[in-house]
């Protein structure tokens, strides 16, 4: 079968945009929920997503966890799409109590992962200190990473763009609070 050289053009400016379409998928860890469920990032398409990473003894993890809890509960009043927060922590799993003390004393409304650690980290592209975020649009591409305490307007700011049908300017790809 002879294709047209028109499809042949075609068909190689979209494998060589597949790539760069890859890049921004966000990469499909495993982790577990404190059901010990197996979750996986590639669980989140569908919904845009907000993921935090934490542990119960990072001082500014403790000191943005509020602010997600509020905004958490903000977006699941307001909004006909489904925003799912994830915090998952990077406690080693021995400390699960630990987190689980924490989660209830706060009383954290998100979802509570557990098992992260710095190679995962990385390979989102978030560096490797803690806290870190990333958001990620119904197709489980990053939208926006945060390094470092995220701020309000950082999520916020994500949130609106992508649940205002992405019109006007695009949020920040890559925002650091060190």
């Amino acid at each position: 079968m002879i294709k047209s050289p028109v499809f042949l053009l075609v068909a190689s400016a979209v494998l060589c945009l597949l790539p760069q379409a890859q890049a921004k998928r966000a990469p499909n860890l495993e982790l577990i929920d404190q059901a010990q469920k197996t979750q996986k990032i590639s669980n989140l398409r569908g919904s845009i997503a907000v993921v935090n990473f934490w542990a119960t003894w990072c001082g500014p993890c403790r000191e943005e966890l509020p602010m997600l809890t509020r905004l958490s509960k903000e977006y699941s009043e307001k909004s006909e799409k489904k925003v799912r927060f994830v915090a998952v922590s990077a406690d080693e799993l021995k400390n699960r109590a630990a987190v689980e003390k924490f989660v209830t004393a706060n009383q954290l409304p998100m979802e509570i992962w557990l098992g992260a650690n710095l190679d995962m980290l990385e390979r989102a592209n978030l560096g490797n200190e803690l806290p870190a975020t990333m958001i990620l649009d119904e197709q489980g591409n990053v939208v926006t990473r945060v390094l470092g305490e995220a701020r309000e307007e950082d999520i916020r700011n994500t949130l609106n763009w992508l649940l205002g049908g992405k019109t006007g300017p695009a949020p920040e790809p890559v925002v650091k609070h060190y």
